[in-house]
């Protein structure tokens, strides 16, 4: 069964480098603070194993992540400056996947393709 669901996701990994832990851990709350209110964000948060952080997020549409993007750009600066991106993965309908795949080109994504399913 094909979807009609226009839900993307991203999902960043960071190896935080040794001795800055905390510093990430702070700067994750401000990048809460700077999605909380974006509308079309459908849930957002950093999860910890050890000195690997993950952000799980995801949004309505393409459009939604573009200007998240956008919004949050300083702030990943500041993180990439005491962490590395290990991976990054999107994942959408292809349609909307059309649209990120240009303006994330320079991050070096994995595209998972979303064939099947629903959203409530």
């Amino acid at each position: 069964m094909a979807t009609d669901d226009k839900c993307c996701t991203i999902a960043p990994y960071f190896r935080v480098h040794e001795g800055q832990l905390d510093a990430f851990r702070q700067l994750c709350g401000r990048f809460v603070a700077a999605t909380h209110k974006e509308p079309k964000c459908l849930y957002y948060g950093f999860c910890f194993d050890r000195n690997v952080a993950h952000c799980r997020e995801g949004y309505e549409d393409a459009e939604a992540l573009l200007l998240h993007a956008q919004r949050i750009r300083p702030l990943i600066e500041e993180a990439l400056t005491i962490s590395e991106l290990m991976r990054l993965e999107v994942h959408g309908p292809e349609q909307e996947l059309n649209l990120l795949r240009e303006p994330l080109a320079g991050l070096k994504p994995q595209f998972f393709v979303l064939e099947y399913g629903f959203r409530r």
